[in-house]
Protein backbone atom coordinates (compact mmCIF):
# COMPACT_ATOMS: atom_id res chain seq x y z
CA UNK A 1 0.00 0.00 0.00
CA UNK A 2 1.31 3.48 -0.86
CA UNK A 3 1.62 6.67 1.12
CA UNK A 4 -1.38 8.87 1.82
CA UNK A 5 -1.72 11.87 -0.49
CA UNK A 6 -1.62 15.40 0.93
CA UNK A 7 -4.96 17.11 1.47
CA UNK A 8 -4.95 19.31 -1.66
CA UNK A 9 -5.85 18.96 -5.32
CA UNK A 10 -3.26 17.41 -7.63
CA UNK A 11 -3.35 20.66 -9.60
CA UNK A 12 -2.04 22.66 -6.62
CA UNK A 13 1.63 22.19 -5.69
CA UNK A 14 2.79 22.73 -2.13
CA UNK A 15 3.84 26.39 -1.68
CA UNK A 16 7.36 25.34 -0.68
CA UNK A 17 7.77 23.68 -4.09
CA UNK A 18 6.17 26.42 -6.22
CA UNK A 19 5.58 29.64 -4.27
CA UNK A 20 2.42 31.64 -5.03
CA UNK A 21 4.55 34.64 -6.05
CA UNK A 22 6.82 32.71 -8.43
CA UNK A 23 6.97 34.83 -11.61
CA UNK A 24 6.33 31.87 -13.91
CA UNK A 25 3.67 30.19 -11.76
CA UNK A 26 0.72 30.71 -14.15
CA UNK A 27 2.62 29.27 -17.14
CA UNK A 28 3.96 26.38 -15.06
CA UNK A 29 0.52 25.51 -13.68
CA UNK A 30 -0.99 25.68 -17.18
CA UNK A 31 1.62 23.25 -18.51
CA UNK A 32 1.07 20.97 -15.51
CA UNK A 33 -2.72 21.06 -15.94
CA UNK A 34 -2.36 20.11 -19.61
CA UNK A 35 -0.13 17.16 -18.67
CA UNK A 36 -2.63 16.02 -16.02
CA UNK A 37 -5.56 16.29 -18.45
CA UNK A 38 -3.69 14.29 -21.09
CA UNK A 39 -2.57 11.65 -18.57
CA UNK A 40 1.07 12.38 -19.41
CA UNK A 41 3.94 11.67 -17.03
CA UNK A 42 5.03 15.31 -17.08
CA UNK A 43 5.73 18.43 -19.10
CA UNK A 44 8.57 20.63 -20.24
CA UNK A 45 9.07 23.51 -17.84
CA UNK A 46 8.23 26.68 -19.80
CA UNK A 47 11.16 28.55 -18.24
CA UNK A 48 13.97 25.99 -18.20
CA UNK A 49 12.93 23.39 -20.75
CA UNK A 50 13.56 20.64 -18.19
CA UNK A 51 11.12 17.73 -17.90
CA UNK A 52 9.00 17.96 -14.73
CA UNK A 53 6.95 15.02 -13.45
CA UNK A 54 3.23 15.62 -12.96
CA UNK A 55 1.41 15.10 -9.67
CA UNK A 56 -0.70 12.42 -11.37
CA UNK A 57 2.36 10.40 -12.34
CA UNK A 58 3.88 10.82 -8.88
CA UNK A 59 0.60 9.80 -7.18
CA UNK A 60 0.42 6.64 -9.30
CA UNK A 61 3.93 5.70 -8.07
CA UNK A 62 2.50 5.37 -4.58
CA UNK A 63 5.32 6.89 -2.53
CA UNK A 64 7.45 10.02 -2.28
CA UNK A 65 10.98 9.57 -3.61
CA UNK A 66 12.36 12.37 -1.43
CA UNK A 67 13.96 14.27 -4.31
CA UNK A 68 11.95 17.47 -3.91
CA UNK A 69 9.67 17.10 -6.93
CA UNK A 70 7.78 20.31 -7.73
CA UNK A 71 4.40 18.59 -7.90
CA UNK A 72 4.90 15.95 -5.18
CA UNK A 73 1.40 15.00 -4.03
CA UNK A 74 2.69 13.64 -0.71
CA UNK A 75 4.42 16.67 0.85
CA UNK A 76 2.04 18.16 3.40
CA UNK A 77 4.08 20.38 5.70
Amino acid sequence: MGEELADRALTEPHPSRLPPRHPGRARILAAHAAALAAGEAGYLDPETGLFVLSAGFLARRGTCCGRGCRHCPYVAD
